[in-house]
């Protein structure tokens, strides 16, 4: 569960708050003295049967409450959490860098991947929009979020190995993210990459970068690494013992961060299984509630509140 802001900017009328404390204790100061001008202060205060200036934290309190719902209301305040949503719509991202032609899983990495895309996607519900996007060193759209499946699987047959180096995972992300913004349900991104992030480090940290931009725009990652880690790259010779090793640690930390779920697919059947677990969870989206009317009514109501117990209880004698 989290918050995010239409107007940011507005939350630094929350600095009025210490100001208004300041000048409660001061006024309060204030009409203290006069207070003790009278000469009978004490028969008045018997009289009475009270104090006759009190400290009315209550009072504080509530002006205090009315100002930050104030503020957080004019603010555009949105609550955001985790719930079900009938219709996710689906990004599906698959690396195709050259590893990706490795045959640890058959008949390659990427045949695996694309063929149990194409099963994904014929158990979608109908209601749900799906993309396709590969990368490598540079993310391509491959199909715009669209419902009709046929055309979405003709899409994912269609995905080749690229001659582009290295692997963008934090500008497939973005991309993906980018193809979900007009959506009106639930976002998510499925990855599937056997390596790890080796381009767009022109940047400081980028996948901090790429999680903050999914986050920001109620996108669930989840991340699927391919492979063994161990055994040749699939264009290379034997002979050059070079293997292409999945970043577990950045791919946990993408799902982990954006809600999603991390799944090692070291084989065919960890990789089906991975594909079943996510059509479990693909129901689980962000879902919005604006506070901005809520936050209103609170802040009229207090307001009466406030004017009821200054005029009654806590009125003072001048």
């Amino acid at each position: 569960m989290y918050f995010t802001f239409t107007h940011a900017e507005y939350l630094w009328y929350l600095a009025s708050i210490p100001v208004l404390i300041i000048t409660h204790f001061a006024f309060l100061r204030y009409t203290k003295r006069r207070a003790i001008k009278f000469a009978n202060f004490v028969a008045l205060k018997r009289v009475n049967a009270q104090k006759i200036v009190t400290h009315n934290y209550t009072i504080l309190v509530i002006r205090i409450i009315i100002i930050i719902a104030l503020v957080f209301a004019i603010a555009g305040t949105t609550l955001w959490y985790k719930g079900e949503s009938s219709n996710n719509d689906v990004i599906i991202a698959i690396d195709t860098s050259a590893s990706m032609s490795a045959q640890d899983l058959m008949p390659t990495r990427l045949d695996a991947a694309k063929g149990e895309a194409r099963t994904f996607v014929d158990h979608l519900s109908a209601g749900s929009a799906v993309g396709v996007i590969s990368f490598s060193g540079a993310a391509f759209i491959e199909q715009l979020p669209i419902r009709d499946k046929l055309t979405v699987e003709q899409s994912i047959n269609g995905i080749t190995l690229m001659s582009t180096g290295g692997t963008d995972i934090p500008g497939a992300i973005i991309t993906a993210s980018n193809l979900l913004l007009n959506s009106k349900h639930g976002r998510t991104i499925i990855m599937l990459t056997d390596g790890s992030n080796t381009a767009s480090y022109f940047t400081t940290d980028p996948i901090a970068q790429a999680i903050r931009y999914a986050k920001e725009n109620s996108v669930i990652v989840y991340t699927v690494g391919l492979g063994t880690n161990s055994g040749p790259i699939g264009y290379l010779p034997e002979y050059y013992n070079i293997s292409s090793v999945v970043d577990e640690k950045t791919l946990k930390r993408i799902a982990n961060e954006t809600g999603g779920i991390y799944y090692a697919a070291p084989t065919n059947d960890k990789l089906n299984a991975a594909y079943q677990s996510i059509g479990m969870h693909t129901q689980e989206a962000y879902i919005d509630v604006d506070l901005t009317i809520g936050l209103l009514i609170i802040c009229i109501a207090l307001i009466f509140l406030e004017w009821g117990l200054a005029n009654t209880r806590f009125r003072s004698v001048p």
